[in-house]
């Protein structure tokens, strides 16, 4: 291979798209020509580089597609006149590109710049099906939505295995894939594996690894990283000389083609009800893609995307995207230089819920980690549970087995307190009984040292009150993980009242090294996320109670577009827990934290609330609980329709959250709503949930004042037509 040739081409833009694009970070496109190893001729590879090392990930903005749809008009003159053979296109390390630039889109104000803005992408990403040479992308790294469109307009793909993700993640953004993707993916897999990549994988937010993307055929040949660009330059020109053929598949036939669509149509009125527009637009787009030309259905990608960038949901969902991807730096955190070093961490407990933590803190913090119980039956199934745990990620290839042994080596049983000597840090997961949790921590404080960090998992007990009698009350911290431990990416940290600043500070650095997201919550009954999703659950059970059918109050939380209904929820987190934290927050808030009787007999009798359902779709409420709220027949004159439930539960929620921002719980309505998208599942559409109290008119409604400006989580109303 020669050395290559610097050809770095112009940028020019129409002035409407430059004026979009105040603030951006551009991304430049940077050519050179090299000539292939075999002879074959010159390849131009356009390097797509916004010039900033990888903290900083390339995004597509209106100047950079300027930049890009001038250098591949460049190159199709080039093409024309013979001077290359082939095109190529690849990304600065770790990136291809991380896909569009989301702050570009959501400063748009009038619905023409939105569609502007989708037919910038397309008429730069269509120079890349035209260039009148075979076209490559060599993704090197990370390729999200736009990033992984600018591959998949192009005529053959190659990956490094090391590549990060590969996604189209657009519709959990409250966007469509569009530039191209809505109709190229069902194109090039067939339209039953497009539902998985536009659609499935957004939902569980899980992004193709390099491999994955290879088998599923998204990209053409996977190569290893070390010396990835030298393989697909070979590998490109055995394509070019018809040594290597790429065969493409059929479309699907019609048939197929439609019944796929219905059967997706229907799972997601069952998962989604209509409660965001995305998925739905979505769907219409793949619909079309069979019979549509490419210029009808980037024309109808156009409109969708101008659609989308103009409404609420999206606002809200950039807004969560962007404060998830803050929360990596948490509000009101303690200088991270007071963090006591931790080399030994104690679990009083040994059931599910320590037994998760352990395994977390063993992986994480790799360290040795030893969990205490009253005996050793229960020592050995909290062991046990992480050794099966650690052999199942192993045996699925999620975990190498030198990583396993270590795990399983470092995670240590005893009945004895003494054991906990020499601990820097102990973690009480123990019932939810506050008396219980004080004996425990007094008889920690007889085999630590003074400067131990004590930490508490409870979900919903006042810390203050249990750190009072000890010597050292500054060193107790709340450090509240949510179930499963491991999938869960929200801690909320809670800070007593003595709580002093190197304990504080421990706690958050703990938390970064096991890679979750903290919060900084007062010490306030219920914190957060139980405080306002207890609150939720009470109001349905209440409405049940006062003789509304239980299938009506399942289904009144359904336009939020929530991960699961009401009584599917109690069933997950399991009815007697959900019970226990609604009579403490009643015992320490008050009776707007609803009674229930019926609920209370659901735990005693151990009566199951839900019905067996197909997998992934909502279980839903089994209707034969309606007798056991007393109410037999539902119905009377305090019975609600569904808009009435949902009203319910908007009025109290809201409340709630103005009641919370007094108390000062938490720096501000924001880390209320990372709380609620991390710790409750909340979508991105909702922006969590105080954009979701705000637009439809709820703050202001029940407070007297909006919680977030306007525009910041919302189309501006100056901006609405």
């Amino acid at each position: 291979m020669s050395a290559p040739t610097d050809t770095q081409t112009p940028a020019s833009s129409p002035d409407s798209v430059k004026d979009a694009a105040r603030g951006e970070r551009v991304t430049h496109s940077r050519v050179r020509d090299v000539a292939l190893p075999g002879g074959t001729g010159t390849l131009a590879l356009l390097t797509l580089d916004n010039g900033l090392d990888h903290t900083k990930p390339t995004t597509l903005g209106p100047e950079g597609l300027a930049e890009l749809h001038a250098a591949l008009e460049v190159l199709r003159r080039r093409a024309a006149d013979g001077e290359i053979v082939a095109v190529a296109i690849t990304g600065k390390p770790y990136f291809l590109a991380a896909g569009a630039d989301l702050t570009q889109a959501a400063a748009v104000q009038v619905r023409d710049d939105a569609l502007a803005l989708g037919r910038a992408g397309h008429a730069a990403y269509t120079l890349l099906q035209d260039m009148g040479v075979p076209t490559f992308a060599f993704v090197n790294g990370v390729a999200l939505g736009g990033g992984l469109e600018v591959a998949l307009n192009c005529t053959y793909r190659t990956v490094a295995s090391d590549a990060g993700a590969l996604a189209l993640p657009e519709v959990g953004l409250g966007l469509v894939p569009g530039w191209g993707g809505a109709y190229l993916v069902p194109r090039l897999l067939g339209v039953e594996k497009a539902m998985d990549v536009i659609l499935a994988r957004p939902a569980a937010n899980k992004p193709f690894k390099a491999k994955e993307a290879y088998e599923i055929g998204l990209v053409d040949a996977l190569f290893e990283a070390p010396d990835f660009l030298e393989s697909s330059l070979r590998w490109a020109e055995a394509v070019l000389r018809g040594e290597i053929v790429v065969e493409r598949r059929e479309l699907d036939p019609q048939p197929v083609w439609d019944a796929v669509v219905a059967g997706t149509r229907q799972r997601l009125d069952a998962v989604v009800a209509g409660s965001r527009p995305a998925p739905y637009r979505a769907l219409d787009l793949v619909a079309a893609a069979r019979t549509a030309s490419r210029e009808e259905a980037f024309a109808a990608e156009d409109e969708a995307l101008a659609d989308l960038i103009m409404s609420d949901e999206m606002r809200a969902s950039v807004y969560a995207f962007q404060l998830v991807s803050k929360g990596k730096r948490p509000q009101g955190a303690p200088d991270p230089k007071l963090a006591r070093p931790v080399t030994r961490v104690g679990i009083v407990g040994a059931g599910l819920m320590a037994a998760q933590i352990a395994l977390l803190f063993a992986q994480r913090l790799q360290v040795p980690v030893v969990m205490r119980d009253l005996d050793q039956e229960r020592v050995d199934k909290g062991l046990g549970y992480v050794r099966a745990t650690v052999e199942k990620l192993v045996g699925s290839g999620r975990m190498s087995a030198d990583t396993g042994a270590r795990i399983v080596g470092s995670v240590h049983g005893t009945t004895e307190l003494g054991d906990f000597a020499g601990c820097d840090v102990v973690i009480e997961a123990v019932t939810e009984i506050l008396g219980l949790k004080k004996k425990v921590f007094a008889e920690l404080e007889s085999v630590l040292s003074p400067e131990a960090v004590l930490l508490t998992n409870t979900s919903a007990l006042s810390i203050t009150e249990m750190a009072a009698d000890l010597q050292h009350p500054e060193r107790v911290v709340g450090m509240h993980f949510f179930n499963p431990v491991a999938q869960m990416p929200l801690v909320e940290i809670i800070q007593a009242a003595k709580t002093d600043d190197a304990a504080l500070a421990t706690a958050f650095a703990m938390t970064k090294k096991l890679r979750k997201t903290a919060v900084l919550v007062a010490d306030r009954p219920g914190f957060v996320v139980n405080r306002l999703l207890i609150l939720l659950m009470g109001k349905i059970v209440e409405a049940v109670e006062n003789g509304t059918s239980v299938e009506v109050a399942d289904r009144a939380v359904a336009p939020l577009g929530l991960p699961m209904p009401p009584f599917a929820l109690f069933d997950l987190v399991g009815p007697a827990v959900g019970l226990h934290v609604l009579t403490s927050l009643r015992e320490d808030l008050g009776d707007r934290f609803p009674e229930s009787p019926g609920l209370q007999r659901i735990v005693d009798e151990q009566i199951p609330v839900v019905l067996d359902a197909p997998k992934g779709l909502p279980k839903p409420v089994d209707p034969a609980i309606q007798a056991v709220f007393g109410t037999g027949e539902a119905g009377g004159a305090g019975a609600l329709d569904e808009a009435g439930v949902l009203d319910s539960v908007l009025t109290a929620l809201t409340q709630e959250i103005g009641r919370m921002l007094d108390e000062g719980v938490v720096a501000s309505p924001s880390q209320i709503d990372l709380c609620m998208i991390l710790g409750a599942g909340w979508g991105f559409h909702l922006g969590g949930i105080t954009p979701y109290l705000d637009r439809t008119g709820y703050s202001e409604k029940v407070l007297g004042r909006r919680l977030l400006p306007d525009g910041v989580a919302n189309v501006p109303a100056a901006s609405r037509v």
